[in-house]
């Protein structure tokens, strides 16, 4: 009996770590040899409460250690790019030219015209180039010579008597 309920247990928590990603497109191509798969078309992508819609969407593929399965390490979305990323302490909404996202190391990067707000302190940034990793909480953000960046926060002071 004690068997079972570890193998329930651990098959809840495998299962939990498990989501599924959801991906609608007008076209779509796929190149094992070189793990591409192309998205093109009004890609719209969910997974869980994460969405992504671009015009083109390539993801790039390896096979995970110690099996043969293959699994996303890259998605780079291109063509009026924008974004919904939801955690259990943050959620973020933004958009750009060209997006880049690596699950595994959980980095996203915006390139062109990018604007990112964090929606629980209604935090924006505007940049040509912003850069943010979830797992260190680095964040990097570039301006150009006639677009520099620009950040905006509300800042409560205090009661003025």
């Amino acid at each position: 009996m004690k068997f079972l309920a570890g193998l329930l247990v651990c098959s809840t928590l495998l299962l939990a770590q498990t989501q599924q990603l959801i991906i609608d497109a007008q076209n779509f191509e796929a190149n094992d040899k070189k793990g591409i798969s192309t998205f093109t078309g009004n890609v719209k992508i969910q997974m869980g409460k994460d969405r992504l819609n671009a015009q083109k969407v390539d993801i790039y593929f390896v096979t995970k250690k110690g099996s043969t399965g293959k699994v996303p390490s890259k998605y780079i979305a291109t063509g009026k790019v924008d974004f919904e990323i939801v955690t259990d302490v943050k959620h973020y909404a933004g958009k750009g030219d060209k997006v880049i996202y690596s699950p595994i190391k959980q980095e996203y990067t915006i390139l062109g015209n990018g604007f990112l707000q964090e929606k629980n302190d209604d935090k924006k940034i505007y940049g040509e180039k912003i850069y943010v990793n979830q797992l260190s909480g680095e964040a990097k953000v570039n301006g150009s010579g006639n677009k520099p960046v620009r950040f905006i926060i509300n800042i409560e002071r205090g009661s003025q008597k």
